[in-house]
């Protein structure tokens, strides 16, 4: 027999009772597509779920940090839904005996996506000093000069971006 726990004694419970109606009407106004604005309104509060301690249940403005976590997660939203664009207008380009398998390009994309997140992590000198390296091969001396650093930075910002992708590896 399982027993419900009601949501007066579940503060977390009454917390998305109260606000979930209104983040998804936000939501919703945000995004074209009901459905991403459901994905998202779940995903706030399973972020407010993770977080540590009694934040959250103790918090003083709720509708203001659910709003925060929410426009965060809609800036990732649009950031990878950027991304799938420009990567499925890269395959539109390619000629058909090179086109990679539906399960490789489903794949490809899941990649594309843990690399956008992980230069998230990384600071913008050396997100910036590693696209420059990466994508346009720049020299370090080049980057350097554009940065404003000296090369011995630019070798650092590097050795942080590099160890970055072999913990994506991991």
């Amino acid at each position: 027999m399982t027993s419900a726990v009601s949501p007066a004694a579940d503060p977390v419970a009454l917390l998305y009772g109260q606000h979930h109606p209104w983040l998804l009407r936000w939501l919703r106004g945000k995004l074209s597509c009901t459905d991403h604005a459901a994905d998202l309104a779940q995903d706030t509060f399973v972020k407010l779920l993770a977080t540590p301690g009694e934040r959250a249940v103790t918090l003083r403005e709720p509708r203001a940090y659910l709003t925060t976590v929410a426009r965060r997660l809609l800036i990732d939203h649009y950031r990878r839904q950027s991304l799938e664009q420009a990567w499925l207008a890269t395959l539109a380009q390619l000629p058909a005996p090179v086109t990679p398998s539906a399960e490789d390009r489903l794949l490809i994309l899941e990649t594309l996506h843990q690399i956008d997140a992980m230069l998230d992590g990384l600071g913008t000198k050396v997100r910036t000093a590693f696209l420059l390296s990466q994508l346009e091969g720049m020299a370090y001396a080049d980057i350097a000069a554009r940065l404003n650093v000296s090369e011995r930075t630019v070798k650092r910002y590097m050795v942080q971006a590099f160890e970055q992708c072999i913990l994506l590896l991991a």
